[in-house]
């Protein structure tokens, strides 16, 4: 653990109280005459000793505070190196639905689930891939969350890349997930293999059988696949419904046939933690390395602030009595 500051010379700011305090002196010294001249006695040197204390530790926690110090702690981590995950969101259009114009869109909600999945599995190497017509990888498993927050949010994107058969609403094949296996997106040392397919199941026709005989070839890809849909949204252009865009009522019946083929799971989009228990249970335990540190880091300077409120409210209270 360890303690940085990155603004140390802010913390001249604290310099600031020697204003008040030679106007405190000069002002000090008026009132001794003038209560010398009316023959009054001196006010108790306790009242001096609170005031003057107080203004120098909110002065001090105000320069600490600008100064911005962080807290680090690096934790070593374990990572599985048996393991490999692949999250693959859906970029197709029909992943620009939503309920109104201003609610969030598919392919913002399953960002969202791509991100919170991550975050829940900080022990194994996770990577990232888009599905059109066809999947494509973008990052391929890492231990690495920043990498892949990056990645996430600067890289998946609808029709980024386009489909290959055009820029109709309705290209999703899911069918084209077995070029996972073909094309090796797992390295040769993961023998758990775990697909997490992100969708709205809008897809063209599936042959489930094929896709199973794939994914159950030695070693085995696991699948799991997390519906992002609404019946009741629409994909707009300009504020306008597009017309030519209909909701696939069929689509969770579609994801859960493939799964049931695959020997896969299906989970809604706000079933994320249940995502978690089903990749656990698909990974189970095995070996594992350090491959790094993680580094947490704690920001002081908002409590600092906070806390220089506490002798200025003193200081304050004690003038009014």
């Amino acid at each position: 653990m360890s303690l940085t500051f990155l603004t140390p010379a802010a913390a001249l700011l604290a310099l600031g109280v020697v204003v008040p305090l030679v106007v405190f002196v000069f002002r000090r010294r008026h009132a001794r005459r003038v209560r010398g001249r009316l023959g009054l006695g001196e006010p108790a040197r306790r009242r001096l000793v609170v005031a003057l204390g107080s203004l120098l530790a909110a002065a001090v926690l105000v320069g600490l505070a600008a100064a911005q110090p962080v807290l680090e702690r690096d934790t070593t981590l374990r990572v599985r190196t048996d393991a490999e995950v692949f999250v693959v969101l859906d970029i197709t259009r029909s992943m620009l639905a939503q309920e109104s114009v201003s609610a969030p869109t598919r392919i913002e909600r399953a960002k969202e689930v791509a991100s919170t999945y991550r975050a829940s599995l900080p022990t194994v190497r996770i990577g990232l891939a888009s599905l059109t017509d066809r999947v494509l990888p973008h990052l391929f498993p890492s231990f690495r969350e920043d990498v892949y927050e990056a990645t996430l949010e600067r890289a998946i994107e609808i029709e980024r890349p386009p489909p290959r058969t055009g820029f109709r609403t309705n290209v999703t094949a899911l069918d084209s997930l077995g070029a996972v296996r073909t094309l090796r997106f797992f390295s040769p040392s993961a023998k758990k293999r775990l697909l997490v397919v992100v969708t709205d199941g809008e897809s063209v026709g599936v042959s489930n059988i094929r896709l199973a005989a794939i994914m159950r070839r030695q070693p085995e890809i696991g699948t799991i696949f997390v519906h992002v849909w609404g019946g009741d949204e629409s994909v707009f252009n300009r504020g306008a419904r597009e017309p030519q865009y209909k909701p696939n009522r069929d689509s969770r019946q579609v994801l859960e046939r493939l799964a049931d083929a695959t020997g896969g799971g299906v989970v809604s989009e706000d079933q994320v933690p249940q995502a978690v228990r089903l990749t656990r249970a698909f990974l189970g335990d095995g070996p594992t390395a350090v491959e790094g540190e993680r580094g947490k880091r704690l920001p002081l300077a908002p409590y600092l602030t906070m806390l220089a409120f506490v002798p200025l409210g003193l200081a304050l209270w004690r003038r009014d009595r």
